[in-house]
């Protein structure tokens, strides 16, 4: 019997995919929508659709600036190099990229500075003075002032040197600053001596030794003058009190005044009666026999009127020795009777 022979089976096919060529293209769409948002989101990041100002900086010397080099205000960037380039009078052209909410910082009276560290890159700086100036104008052109630092070191090496010069100098030996400490090293072993800084100012012992025995005779004369002082006062007292104290010499001396006033009271009396008795005299004159007869009444008033003077008279004289004998009337004084 003969067998039929077995036929192979197919194998089986994979499911297809519906709408496969829509999905890749729709695919590839958002791949390309995606890259496009990214670096549109990266343009905006850098400002690339930010409106901006542009501002042209001139400098002789840009060494150390490059394009996308920042520029600062107070610390904060607010713009940044876009453009490098040589004018016709050789000259740098910096142009700068302000946005435009940043450009409200500069004004005309800003300044612009590029400064040069030793260490570190260069910085391009922006400072206004007053805020409320003019705004600066879109395109303007400003001078940029340089600060290199590295410029001064050469002249600060030389005052370095000068300054090492001048120390080396004064630490060498037979200096003045060490003939200086040598002297005070002198002085301050004088001092550790008994008389202390007092030797070390005068240069020995013995002249110290001396201006302390000087200044004991000065303390001892001082006490001297001090007990005459107070001998003095004691005696300016007592004179005091005998000269205007109770019963003093300024109290008997105006006790005599009073005396004296009266008794040259008394004196003018007697005076005056004499006036009266000369006047009956004068008036007596015509008539011979009356005169006779009042020239003893006359002569007998006259004896008694001089006997009053003269009683007057050595009662004043007696009371002026008296005030002669006291200090401070004392005094030559003369009374002469008529």
């Amino acid at each position: 019997m003969e067998r039929a022979p077995l036929s192979a089976a197919p194998p089986p096919r994979a499911p297809l995919i519906k709408n496969l060529e829509f999905k890749i293209g729709l695919l590839l769409v958002i791949t390309v929508l995606l890259s496009a948002a990214f670096v549109g989101y990266a343009l905006y990041a850098r400002g690339a659709f930010q409106a901006t100002r542009r501002l042209v900086l001139t400098a002789s010397d840009v060494d150390g600036v490059s394009v996308g080099m920042p520029i600062s205000f107070s610390g904060f960037p607010i713009g940044k190099v876009s453009r490098l380039q040589l004018s016709e009078d050789g000259q740098v052209r910096i142009e700068l990229a302000i946005p435009s909410e940043d450009a409200r910082w500069l004004r005309k009276s800003s300044v612009f500075t590029l400064e040069k560290a030793i260490v570190g890159g260069a910085k391009i700086k922006a400072a206004t003075a007053d805020l409320k100036d003019p705004p600066l104008e879109d395109g303007a052109v400003r001078p940029l002032l340089s600060g290199d630092a590295s410029k001064d070191i050469p002249v600060l090496m030389d005052k370095v040197k000068a300054i090492l010069a001048n120390v080396e100098a004064i630490t060498a030996a037979g200096s003045p600053i060490n003939r200086t400490l040598g002297h005070v090293e002198v002085v301050t072993g004088r001092m550790a001596g008994d008389n202390g800084v007092l030797q070390g100012l005068m240069g020995s012992s013995e002249k110290a030794e001396k201006v302390a025995q000087t200044l004991d005779h000065a303390n001892t004369l001082l006490a001297s003058l001090n007990g005459v002082s107070l001998k003095v006062d004691g005696v300016l007292s007592k004179t005091d009190s005998r000269l205007f104290g109770a019963n003093g010499i300024m109290d008997q001396a105006r006790e005599s005044v009073a005396k004296l006033n009266a008794i040259l009271g008394d004196a003018r009396e007697s005076l005056k009666k004499a006036d009266a008795i000369l006047a009956n005299a004068q008036a007596a004159s015509g008539d011979v026999k009356k005169i006779t007869g009042d020239v003893a009444a006359a002569t007998t008033d006259l004896g008694q009127l001089r006997l009053e003077v003269d009683d007057t008279l050595l009662k004043v004289n007696h009371l002026i020795n008296e005030l002669n004998k006291k200090w401070p009337f004392a005094r030559d004084v003369e009374l002469k009777t008529p």
